[in-house]
């Protein structure tokens, strides 16, 4: 008998609610749930496509071990037993920073690996920690960090009531709201033009989103933070500042007039493609339209300059009243509770960087984790310290991250490795042991990072559909098991005591706080008060009932607690967004930092470059909707249609270089070459080329049926590990110096083209 089952979509950051009709343990269809009254009935191919991942025969089940240059099935007994013996040994000859741990990007949309990778992290005790983070989005976390108090302190465009949004580097129609949770967002941005407001794309590329925006400007890669200064500019030299009611929160406003007299719309204009009209324009429409909300992601933080292209935004925003009001950029209060909503309100620790640095080149630690561009040189580089063993969590790094070539290289030189992946991929395939995990229909859900920002409260909770499979065991188990091997326990450590001892240091750090609802009580009663839920439902239960809607296990009867989502399959809506300031305020002098000491720092260095002359020829990414990482290339849904790894070029550039559309064409960097079918296209500026990254399938050991048939070109060859974005130390993408020439034919292959 059909039956009708509820979730959360956990394959991107819009979080799409998906009616599913299921008949005994096989999927029958997958839509949007029309109840949901966040995502309002949306789905994109992806929340389908969660059918063909779930029955996907590549998709590991079993633990996999390395014999040579083959691979066989291993109990999990066994794989565990390899492990106690392997890595163990190297801990022991070699110390704690002789294990690299790397953190991809699909551990953040699974619940277990997102709460229990913290407890691994502490049992291994390296400071060699790598993720996704440093590849896409660790600029936007330093920025608000040093501004606000807490990484995740990010100021959210308010969509739904927004006037005018101006969005910078970013594509919300392909990516679906990235650093900005968002359903059905291209609805909510058409939303913004029938109530008479305005959207203003600034994008090397006319991308979909620009398509659809009022107003659309081609801008030089790597440029961003000169055109935000201009603006900034402007707003002081028109007498356009106005902070509104956060005024005397804020310190710094003499220090940012200052910093931006050299960057005039004129002195501009010519580096980064707008003129200088133009700036003045957009600079009075931010300040004078009722509203406005500025959305910088993934082409504004994986530049050279980064970071202060995702600060300044927020500059604006403060100096036209912009921040922390409807319609603005505000701060989300997760029902979960964050880190802007715990201790003392106002005022806190601040945020601190550069407590360890890299063994080779002397990088800062960010956020307890190294950049990923060091990576590859920790592993290669002999001496005290050096990588020998890599412990990889749902990521693929050799493709997802800098100079593929190094990495492949530094992966294949490892003593040993372990990978926590469903997949047998192109870093998969270096492990010595894998351990996979289940089917996101197998887990239950709550996104821990997404409703932290999102464009409205609410509250989600999806349980696990299907039972989890004989022979098979959750991730979160899988890493409590690690953590009873690495701490001494043995490989068959007692998994129930370790996940009772993780939730006894939430607790008692919980109670601790004098601003808590259960300070004071004792870790028994609400380990009482919990049961008889285990694992991640048990966590999420704790902090939904500490949160600030939660019913602080009595001390708010009749507020949210699981069982409340539970009872609720379409979720909980709160609400909009509602100010937070000076609430929100973590940092030490309880004020807005306007002007953080690192980034006028690197504003110098800014100045410094204003009249460098640019590359001829530079390469950018760009997404899609249908592939938006790697881990999405086995499906064959999400595969369909014409071939989407391309080389986007203008036409001038491609009559200039001798490029024919769809032909190959060669495109090299100082690091590495691909060769990608070119696409000749108008809706790219000239002196830019753009591929999309994750692709490059056609690694020799990998098992990637779907994949493997559609291998792509990997753009992140092409990426330079030494150019980094200074402040956050976070990988360069946009903008990287290329040369582009035709990829020549053999003539047999030409007169077959001509004939046809």
């Amino acid at each position: 008998m059909p039956q009708t089952r509820y979730r959360i979509c956990p394959l991107c950051e819009a979080t799409c609610g998906l009616e599913l009709v299921v008949e005994g343990r096989k999927v029958l269809s997958i839509r949007g749930d029309e109840k949901d009254g966040f995502s309002e009935g949306y789905i994109c191919p992806k929340g389908v496509a969660l059918k063909e991942l779930d029955a996907d025969p590549d998709r590991l089940r079993t633990p996999l071990v390395r014999e040579g240059e083959t691979w066989r099935e291993a109990s999990w007994d066994e794989a565990f037993h390899i492990i106690d013996l392997r890595l163990n040994a190297i801990i022991k000859e070699h110390g704690r920073n002789s294990v690299g741990v790397y953190i991809g990007n699909p551990s953040v949309h699974n619940t277990g690996l997102a709460l229990y990778t913290q407890a691994l992290r502490k049992a291994l005790g390296t400071a060699n920690v790598f993720s996704a983070g440093t590849v896409d989005q660790m600029p936007k976390q330093v920025s608000s960090a040093l501004m606000f108090g807490t990484g995740l302190s990010i100021p959210i465009p308010d969509l739904d009531r927004t006037q005018y949004l101006m969005v910078i580097g970013a594509n919300p129609l392909e990516s679906n709201g990235s650093l900005m949770t968002a359903p059905n967002v291209g609805e909510r941005l058409k939303r913004i033009q029938k109530r008479g407001g305005k959207i203003v794309v600034i994008d090397p590329r006319f991308s979909k989103t620009a398509e659809m925006a009022d107003e659309h400007h081609y801008i030089r890669p790597g440029t961003d933070a000169y055109f935000l200064f201009a603006i900034v500019n402007v707003l002081f030299a028109e007498g356009l500042v106005d902070l509104g009611p956060i005024a005397e929160h804020v310190r710094g406003l003499d220090d940012i007039r200052e910093l931006a007299a050299p960057f005039t719309p004129d002195a501009v204009a010519e580096k980064c493609g707008i003129a200088a009209a133009d700036i003045r324009r957009l600079a009075r429409e931010l300040a004078n339209t009722e509203s406005a909300a500025i959305h910088a992601r993934i082409g504004a933080s994986t530049q050279e300059f980064g970071t202060l292209a995702n600060w300044l935004p927020d500059v604006i925003h403060v100096l036209t009243g912009n921040l922390d009001r409807p319609g603005g950029a505000m701060f989300t209060n997760p029902a979960h509770g964050a880190g802007n909503a715990k201790g003392k309100s106002g005022i806190g620790k601040g945020f601190r960087m550069g407590r360890t640095k890299t063994r080779v080149r002397g990088l800062a630690e960010v956020f307890a984790e190294f950049p990923v561009a060091a990576l590859a040189e920790e592993i290669e580089t002999p001496g005290d310290g050096q990588i020998r063993a890599m412990v990889c969590i749902a990521g693929n790094p050799v493709r997802s991250t800098l100079n593929s070539g190094r990495m492949e290289r530094a992966f294949a030189s490892l003593d040993f490795m372990i990978s926590l992946d469903i997949y047998l991929n192109e870093t998969s395939r270096f492990a010595d042991v894998i351990l996979p995990g289940l089917s996101p229909l197998e887990n239950c859900h709550y996104d821990m990072a997404f409703a932290q920002l999102a464009i409205q409260e609410h509250a989600r909770f999806s349980r696990a559909m299907f039972d989890v499979p004989e022979g098979q065991q959750p991730e979160w188990k899988t890493m409590l098991r690690l953590v009873g091997l690495i701490t001494g326990m043995g490989p068959n450590a007692d998994v129930d005591m370790l996940d009772d001892y993780v939730i006894q240091q939430m607790i008692e750090r919980e109670a601790a706080l004098e601003t808590s609802p259960i300070h004071g009580r004792s870790t028994a009663d609400i380990m009482t008060a919990l049961e008889p839920r285990r694992g991640p439902e048990r966590m999420i239960d704790f902090m939904l009932r500490t949160g600030p809607l939660g019913d602080g296990f009595g001390s708010r009867p009749g507020e949210l607690t699981l069982a409340t989502l539970e009872a609720n399959p379409h979720g909980v809506r709160i609400g909009p967004l509602e100010p937070r300031i000076p609430d929100v305020l973590r940092t030490p002098s309880g004020k807005i930092e306007l002007a953080p000491e690192l980034l006028v720092a690197d504003t110098t260095r800014l100045r410094e470059k204003l009249d460098v002359s640019d590359p001829e020829m530079v390469l950018v990414g760009r997404r899609h909707l249908r592939s938006n990482n790697s881990w999405m290339h086995n499906s064959p849904l999400l595969m369909g249609g014409k071939p989407r790894c391309t080389m986007h070029i203008h036409p001038e550039d491609a009559a200039r270089l001798g490029v024919e559309d769809g032909e190959l064409a060669s495109v090299a960097s100082r690091v590495g070459k691909i060769e990608v079918a070119a696409e000749v296209t108008e809706d790219i500026m000239p002196g830019v080329i753009s591929v999309p990254h994750g692709w490059g399938h056609d690694a020799p050991g990998t098992r990637l049926g779907v994949a493997n048939a559609h291998p792509g070109a990997n753009s992140n060859a092409l990426a330079d590990e030494e150019v980094l974005d200074v402040p956050s130390g976070n990988a360069v993408l946009c903008g990287i110096p290329v040369t582009v020439s035709p990829v020549a034919r053999p003539r047999k292959a030409r007169e077959m083209a001509v004939a046809k």
